[in-house]
């Protein structure tokens, strides 16, 4: 069996639909930000930031919005016409992570803007996830499998 057979594959759907929603939550949290519930925002960027975590450590596949859309949104879909390997956009969870992560740190330092701007870039990537099909991560982590070298 080939190393890329032996990967997990999901329904590329699922990670779009995660997006979806976490597009909406970080768009929360900006706001949040703009209007100084800095408290409020610091709060909702810690949970996506978990949340991230556990897609990044567990997987796309496993991940609380992949198990929800398995269960409540796929049966009402057609079957998808492919599957996708799930490194991609287990790999974006981890970068969504670093963003996020890198605003909570700073915002528990002291500097309540980093939470809004760290909310922001990651709501752009999640938003062309969500709306465009458009994986950053999933670009990035194929940019770095390419620039691998290969053993001869």
């Amino acid at each position: 069996m080939s190393d890329l057979a032996a990967r997990p594959r999901i329904d590329p759907r699922g990670p779009r639909f995660g997006a979806a929603i976490t597009a909406i939550l970080l768009l929360v949290t900006v706001f949040l930000t703009l209007v100084g519930a800095s408290v409020a925002a610091l709060g909702l960027l810690t949970a996506l930031t978990a949340l991230f975590a556990w897609g990044a450590i567990a997987g796309a596949g496993r991940h609380p919005y992949g198990v929800l859309f398995r269960k409540f949104v796929r049966p009402r879909l057609a079957p998808p016409s492919e599957l996708e390997n799930a490194a991609p956009p287990t790999f974006a969870q981890a970068v969504g992570l670093a963003v996020t992560l890198f605003g909570v740190v700073l915002g528990l330092l002291g500097i309540p803007e980093a939470v809004g701007i760290a909310a922001a870039i990651a709501f752009v990537a999640a938003f062309l996830n969500a709306v465009f099909d458009y994986c950053l991560g999933c670009q990035i982590y194929l940019l770095l499998v390419r620039a691998k070298p290969t053993s001869a």
